[in-house]
């Protein structure tokens, strides 16, 4: 982080040799300000909000719910479906056959194909953690509210889900960060045709648009990694909590 931010704030000549030594003349907010106009900072913003949001939020509702059923189901079959839905965690995606896939499906190059791909890498993610979690919660809660008359998507809604906080608002920074920083998938899925903040990033240098501008490649990288960096530090703690709380436990 060091190193980043001193040769973000360095001039052209400082910073073709990264080291840790600071800048003797800062130019920190003149390099933003040339980063922000050349380097389509809040068309590259907006696509990973885009791709990000519903993303994650497909991820956290659908692993909640399967993890709800596979935690409170026993059986030899429930492990194996258990087992296959954590594996994800594991096995690499075949990035190939992927692509391949939403072309025939017409969703390569497409935010929707894009949040498809993220949903179904970190679904296993969600699975692993709040699976433990949900182990915890004494079962007798749910008993009571069928008592009362609340069917499945009740007893989930209003028992189960305000109870999930910690462990959904752990995954959720944990998968935010994981799609906020991804280039490689989105290379291969997106094209180009979609701009994000890394996917920019990586073409603007390729396209020799920053080629030995490191201070600018480097300022690019604090302005990319800072709303989430702002996020983890605020929110540590929970996130220690709810990793202890689904993995652990």
């Amino acid at each position: 982080m060091w190193l980043v931010v001193m040769t973000a704030g360095k001039s052209q000549g400082e910073a073709l040799s990264p080291n840790l030594a600071p800048p003797t003349d800062w130019q920190l907010w003149e390099n933003l300000r040339e980063v922000w106009e050349r380097g389509r900072i809040p068309s590259a913003f907006a696509g990973s909000l885009l791709v990000m949001v519903p993303a994650v939020a497909g991820v956290l509702v659908l692993g909640s719910m399967a993890a709800w059923v596979l935690a409170r189901r026993t059986g030899r079959a429930y492990a194996v479906l258990y087992a296959a839905a954590i594996s994800g965690i594991v096995l690499p995606p075949a990035v190939v056959t992927i692509v391949l896939l939403l072309r025939q499906l017409g969703l390569a190059g497409t935010a929707a194909g894009m949040i498809g791909v993220y949903a179904g890498i970190y679904l296993s993610t969600v699975i692993f953690f709040v699976t433990g979690f949900v182990r915890t919660i004494p079962l007798e809660l749910e008993e009571a509210a069928r008592v009362d008359g609340a069917g499945p998507v009740k007893v989930f809604v209003r028992i189960i889900l305000p109870l999930l906080r910690p462990v959904l608002a752990t995954a959720t920074i944990l998968i935010c960060l994981y799609v906020w920083n991804d280039v490689f998938y989105a290379f291969f899925v997106l094209g180009g045709r979609l701009d994000t903040l890394p996917l920019n990033l990586f073409q603007v240098a390729s396209a020799g648009l920053y080629l030995n501008n490191w201070h600018l490649i480097f300022m690019y990288v604090v302005l990319m990694s800072l709303p989430l960096l702002i996020v983890f530090v605020v929110a540590q703690r929970k996130i220690i909590s709810g990793i202890t709380s689904g993995a652990v436990k």
